[in-house]
């Protein structure tokens, strides 16, 4: 099924600012072919010879691009509310690196295609990932038909962290571009505190090589700033500058404790961000300043971080958390308003993931990556202003149908790429096993 029409619904094509004026949506068509739209505008845009060869009803419904979760580390999952309400480094040291230990192969690959069931059932269609045995993270996301950015994490002071360089090339060489293009590769160095300037320079040697970018945890608590100034004497963003790491592509994630000058430092080497807002609360690290970085021009996505510091991968659920905590922390209700929260959702989250040219908006030559919310729902009415509905009013459960690269994915709530039971049954065992339940 090459040819798909997207009839009759309300197209919310992400494709403006604010600043730009005009409609930001309208009532009209998408057409899809081969992958890619190939049309998209009010009634009569698509050609009267264009036959396709499937059409969707989508009256009542909201038509948009896909949602971009920046940053996971997906097959935590099998840890989902096993500790909680601890600060990070204790949830890191004491709960959750000891079951990793354990971790095999197979329980990373039956947690992550929990994970990509999750996200599609709320409208998510492109993550980025970070964890271990990222060969089973990437077999899940070519049989699941969802688009993926993957990182080997690296931890610099670990007895693995030579295998950890060996196995991100192997990453790279085996899957970067592949599964009809869908997963894209990064280099993931864990975060400063755990990848030395010595280490950095491998990864960023490696990265050269593969000309490929980096995954990076950055600046997420105050005492991660606190020790690492007191170790090099600079901050972790000013050390990152200094070892050469922006010279690279960057998805840096968190950025909570910034300066103005760090802010300055972020935007001159186009450092894609990513808000977690979520698991930010959750693990009390901290406000990230999302409204001043958006303001000088910061690329900024929005991001779950791992299911066991959040805990779902609810991307709705993000922006509106993203909104809100910016309103009140600023206090000011105009701070991020709708549409820029559904901008970090789509557009920019495109752009902090490098992939601004292909996801991200509804426009002819952009990947057919498009979602499909049912606005008739008590909680939308009455039909006041449909983007604030979508992030202040809208639940995952509100997504009726993902297209992803073209292939409709799910359809009426079913996703048609993911054996529902058998992932549930299989991560169970998993999750008893390594709880030793």
């Amino acid at each position: 099924m090459n040819r798909i029409l997207i009839q009759d619904g309300l197209i919310i094509p992400m494709d403006k600012s604010l600043a730009d004026g005009g409609e930001l949506h309208y009532t009209g068509d998408v057409a899809v072919e081969q992958g890619k739209i190939v049309a998209a505008g009010p009634e009569g845009t698509i050609p009267a010879d264009w036959k396709p060869d499937k059409i969707i009803d989508a009256r009542g419904k909201a038509v948009l691009p896909g949602f971009i979760n920046c940053h996971t580390h997906a097959a935590m999952t099998l840890f989902r509310s096993y500790a909680d309400d601890l600060p990070l480094m204790q949830w890191l040291g004491e709960k959750i690196w000891p079951l990793e230990e354990n971790l095999q192969s197979e329980d990373v690959y039956w947690g992550t295609q929990l994970a990509i069931l999750e996200m599609i059932r709320s409208g998510t269609t492109t993550f980025a990932d970070m964890y271990f045995f990222m060969d089973q993270v990437a077999q899940a996301v070519a049989e699941t038909g969802i688009r993926a950015c993957l990182s080997r994490g690296m931890i610099g002071v670990a007895p693995t962290r030579d295998e950890a360089l060996k196995e991100s090339k192997e990453l790279v060489r085996n899957w970067h571009r592949q599964a009809e293009g869908r997963i894209n590769v990064m280099l993931g160095p864990h975060a400063p505190y755990t990848c030395p300037p010595d280490y950095l320079d491998k990864v960023l040697e490696m990265a050269a090589e593969l000309t490929v970018g980096i995954h990076i945890h950055l600046a997420e608590t105050r005492d991660e700033v606190r020790d690492i100034t007191k170790q090099y004497g600079k901050t972790p963003i000013r050390l990152m500058e200094e070892v050469g790491l922006f010279k690279f592509p960057v998805l840096a994630a968190h950025c909570v404790h910034l300066d103005e000058e760090e802010i300055e430092i972020l935007k001159t080497h186009g450092v894609g961000v990513v808000h977690n807002p979520e698991s930010n609360m959750k693990l009390a690290s901290g406000i990230a300043p999302v409204s001043r970085m958006l303001e000088v021009g910061v690329k900024v996505g929005l991001g779950t971080d791992g299911p066991a510091s959040n805990n779902n991968l609810d991307l709705i659920e993000e922006m509106r958390t993203a909104a809100l905590l910016q309103k009140v922390s600023m206090q000011d209700p105009t701070a991020i308003p709708a549409y820029q929260a559904l901008e970090m959702a789509t557009r920019l989250g495109a752009a902090a993931l490098g992939l601004s040219e292909e996801v991200g908006v509804i426009k002819p030559g952009y990947k057919a990556d498009i979602i499909l919310v049912d606005l008739n729902q008590p909680h939308f009415y009455p039909h006041h202003d449909p983007l604030a509905h979508l992030v202040y009013a809208a639940r995952g459960a509100d997504v009726d149908t993902v297209i992803i690269d073209g292939k409709v994915v799910m359809e009426n709530r079913e996703v048609k790429t993911i054996d529902t039971e058998r992932v549930y049954w299989e991560v169970e065992q998993s999750a008893r096993r390594l709880a030793g339940r």
